[in-house]
């Protein structure tokens, strides 16, 4: 950690870019006990993801953790709804990668982004929910 008690992100970030580039544009990848280098650059971007998530938190919250509670939001309702409106471009992007660009991209990416744009929509749900009809007194 730096003097300030930020926790270091920038080495994450790094990290996640590396790894996320491997899988999409690389493609060094081990075969693996699979048989299959697809897997393993699957595997690799999955984990760059995650990295990159862990990093895009310590430079928000500037924290370590990874649930993004309400209170540290600024403007929680502001906020709740940017999240809704990306989580529906997110879906609509997933459709059109299980669609139209299906035939160029690995099967699973379409699920992928599915999970992600309903994560992030339940999410925002659930803010809205909180800071509007469902707030506490």
């Amino acid at each position: 950690m730096s003097e300030d008690a930020t926790p270091e992100w920038r080495v994450l970030a790094a990290a996640s870019s590396l790894l996320v580039l491997d899988s999409l544009v690389f493609g060094v990848a081990p075969i693996g006990p699979w048989d299959d280098v697809g897997f393993s650059l699957g595997v690799i971007g999955l984990a760059g993801v995650a990295m990159g998530y862990v990093a895009w938190y310590r430079f928000n919250f500037k924290r370590k953790g990874l649930i993004p509670w309400i209170d540290l939001w600024e403007d929680p309702e502001q906020s709740a709804k940017k999240e809704m409106l990306a989580a529906i471009l997110v879906l609509v992007l997933a459709w059109l990668v299980g669609n139209p660009f299906q035939p160029y991209l690995p099967d699973p990416t379409g699920l992928l982004l599915i999970l992600v744009g309903l994560l992030m929509a339940l999410q925002s749900g659930y803010v809205l929910l909180s800071v509007g009809p469902l707030k506490e007194d």
